[in-house]
This record gives structure tokens, C-alpha cells and sequence, in this order.
């Protein structure tokens, strides 16, 4: 007899409501007088550093719509001001596109203009969209426009990195990281607007970052390639821990891909048959030599392309990738290991993550998952952890933001 999904557990899903307000009612202090959020220190004050990050204003605004679409009565004010913010200082209006980085009044502190900022500008948009807020749709379209005018190279089905603040000078670097945003942000997306074509393009991007090279190698995913798409596996050898562009293969992007995989399989209308296929393999391989791979517990930052660890700090949003991806994969597959998995995960959250004394989760711990801030300061991202706690409730498919307003709208 089949045992149900601890997923789908009514006391599971009483405790993740739970945990999701908690997340969220920290979340909120991030909301800034003068404009979008704030960058989160570890008691949930805004840091001084006058910097507002373009990534860190949408991922909110992603957040708080998805939290609006819960029905919480806060949340349609905030989206409301991120939206604002987004539609404000960081849109160049000069040249098009977004800063990375402005200040709390308004000046650009970083210019060029970068495919992972971008992703999120249209996640964020496609997420209030989806909830019903004014401008959303208009803020979408310029973004979408924007992404694919200067990030789209169709040649190579995939997004390149980055450009000079007047679109004259592009980076020779290709990232799978903005690649893999670009296709979350794009199945998003396709769900607001009803655009079949947002979806082919993510499986362009999966093909070309994801099926045409992580089985060869190991399934370890390449992160880092030049402007031919050939891999430059030496890249940041001297920066092992950049939060960005770390060396080596990232344990958690695995997971991220994986469980978008999974996401995209559940979108088309005849999936190819590799994308569950190969968010299996990713799935294994991260838990091979991410889990317990340095003999303690938790999951190592990244490894080398023999798969032994490099760093060894311990990330909130590895965790929370492979607590989404192991329900994804339990849904898509309906092998009981991956609930197994999804169970445990949750427990070691509980145990060293969550910080209930604060708020939030830790965002970095060290090796014997103690709190650190080598890489991380702060706890600014809401993001994973919040969707950690919806997305095992809901199917692969739609989105989440969609999924989360199908679930609320009444039936026929």
C-alpha cells in the first residue's frame, strides 16, 4: 500500500503556512521610505550602505505578490511599492534597461547592465501581473522587451551576461546563473501573458546550459563559459566563494535546475522526454556530492570538477532549492526516496537554519553550521526560503504565482 507524501501531510502544510508568515513578516522591514527594499541585516533592520539593489527590490516585489496572492492584507501595498521602485531610479531612461545598483536617492552606483537583474525585473513584474497590480503588465512588457532587444541570442538559444550602460560593449563571460533566472522568469512570464513562445525559449536555454553538456560531465553543471559557450572551468580559481560566479560547480544550482526541469516538462504540451530525465540526474548528483560531502552535516557551496568540496559554507538557499526540487521530483516521479529526502531536509532546516530568535533563516553557516558571513551578510533574500514553503503545495505547473491564483479563484 503507497504511503502519502509527507507533502501532503495536513500538519505539514499547517506548519509551513506558519512558517511562510514568519518569513514574511520579517521580509516586510525591508520596505524603504525612499524607494524599493532594503538589503536585511541579521535582527531585520536595513543595512546603512545607502546601495539598493535592483535583484534584491524585484525578488521582494516577487515575494510580497506572492504573498498578496495568499491573501495576506499588508502584502498589496508593498508589491505596489516595489513596483514603483522598479518603474523609478534603477530604469535608465537615457539608454533603456536597469542598473544593478542605486543609491537610496536615486543615483546609479553600478551601471552596466546585467542579464540577472533583468530576469528578476521580469519575474517580479510577471508575479504582480499575475496578482492583479496596477502597471505590472506595462512594467512586463518593457522588460520582456528589454530582455529580448539586448540579452537574447538567438543564435545560441541562451542569454548573454552583460552590457556597458549604452549597449555598445557586451561581455565576452556567458553565466548558466542568469541563464537559469532567465528560464524561471520566463515560465513566469508565459503564465501572466499567455505566451506559448516565452516557454520555447526556456527550453532553448535548458538545452543549451543544462542537456547538451552537464552529462558528460558528471552532472556537474558548467557555470561559467566564454562567448562561444566553451566552458571556462578555471574561471574565479582565486575567488573559490564569490557569491555569483563561484569556481567550480554550485550545489545548489542542481537542485534550481532540477526542480525548473521539472517546471518546464509540466508547461509544454509535448515535453521532451530528458528534461525529468536529467533533473533526476542533476537531483542525484547534487545530493552525491553536495549532502554530508565534507563528513559533516549539511550541504557544501560548491565543488570541483572531480566533485570534492571547495567551499564548505552552508547556504540557506541550497537548502531551500533542495527541499523544492525533492517535492517537485516526488510529484513528477512518484519515488517515495525523494519524499524521504524532502522530510529530513525540512528537519535539518528546522535544526540549524531557522532562526527563531531573530527571524528569518540563517542566510550562511559554517562548516559545523555555525552562523557566518563569509560570503553572505545579513539576511536579504526572502525569496528562496518563502518559495521552500509554497512550491511543495502546488503543482509543477503553472508557476507559482499562477498557481497560488488558481488555487484561490472560484470554481465553475
Amino acid at each position: 500500500m503507497a504511503v502519502d507524501p509527507w507533502t501532503e501531510s495536513p500538519a505539514h502544510g499547517a506548519w509551513l503556512d506558519v512558517e511562510c508568515d514568519r518569513l514574511l513578516r520579517f521580509a516586510k522591514g525591508a520596505r524603504l521610505p525612499t524607494g524599493g527594499f532594503g538589503w536585511l541585516d541579521a535582527v531585520g533592520v536595513p543595512t546603512a550602505d545607502d546601495a539598493v539593489h535592483t535583484y534584491v527590490t524585484a525578488r521582494m516585489t516577487h515575494v510580497f505578490a506572492l504573498a498578496h496572492l495568499r491573501g495576506d492584507p499588508d502584502a498589496a501595498s508593498l508589491v505596489d511599492h516595489g513596483l514603483a521602485a522598479l518603474a523609478g531610479p534603477p530604469l535608465d531612461r537615457e539608454h533603456g534597461g536597469w542598473y544593478p545598483v542605486v543609491d537610496r536617492a536615486g543615483r546609479p552606483k553600478v551601471t552596466e547592465k546585467r542579464a540577472y537583474d533583468h530576469a528578476f525585473v521580469v519575474l517580479a513584474a510577471a508575479s504582480a501581473t499575475t496578482a492583479g497590480r496596477p502597471g505590472a503588465r506595462e512594467l512586463l512588457d518593457a522588460a520582456l522587451d528589454t530582455m529580448d532587444r539586448r540579452f537574447w541570442d538567438d543564435e545560441q538559444g541562451a542569454c548573454v551576461e552583460s552590457w556597458d550602460r549604452a549597449w555598445t560593449v557586451c561581455e565576452s563571460y556567458r553565466g548558466a546563473n542568469s541563464n537559469m533566472h532567465a528560464v524561471e522568469c520566463l515560465l513566469a512570464a508565459a503564465d501572466a501573458i499567455g505566451d506559448d513562445h516565452l516557454r520555447d525559449r526556456a527550453l532553448r536555454i535548458a538545452e543549451q546550459v543544462v542537456h547538451r553538456r552537464a552529462p558528460a560531465n558528471g552532472w556537474r553543471l558548467i557555470e561559467h563559459f566564454d562567448a562561444e559557450w566553451q566552458p571556462r572551468y578555471a574561471y574565479n580559481r582565486d575567488h573559490p566563494d564569490d557569491p555569483f560566479r563561484p569556481y567550480g560547480a554550485t550545489v545548489g544550482h542542481g537542485f534550481e535546475w532540477s526542480r525548473l526541469l521539472v517546471t518546464l516538462a509540466a508547461a509544454l504540451p509535448n515535453p521532451p522526454g530528458w528534461l525529468v530525465e536529467d533533473a533526476a540526474a542533476l537531483f542525484a548528483a547534487a545530493v552525491r556530492e553536495g549532502w554530508h560531502a565534507d563528513g559533516a552535516e549539511g550541504f557544501v557551496y560548491t565543488v570541483d570538477w572531480a566533485g570534492h568540496p571547495v567551499v564548505r559554507s552552508r547556504m540557506h538557499w541550497v537548502l531551500a532549492e533542495a527541499i523544492a526540487a525533492a517535492a517537485a521530483l516526488r510529484r513528477a516521479t512518484g519515488e517515495p526516496h525523494y519524499d524521504d529526502r524532502y522530510r529530513m531536509w525540512w528537519e535539518h532546516a528546522e535544526a540549524v537554519f531557522l532562526d527563531r530568535e531573530h527571524g528569518s533563516w540563517h542566510h550562511e553557516l559554517d562548516a559545523h553550521n555555525r552562523p557566518a558571513d563569509t560570503v553572505w551578510t545579513g539576511k536579504p533574500d526572502a525569496y528562496h526560503a518563502v518559495q521552500a514553503t509554497l512550491l511543495p503545495r502546488l503543482p509543477s505547473a503553472p508557476t507559482i504565482a499562477e498557481a497560488l491564483r488558481a488555487s484561490k479563484a472560484p470554481s465553475a
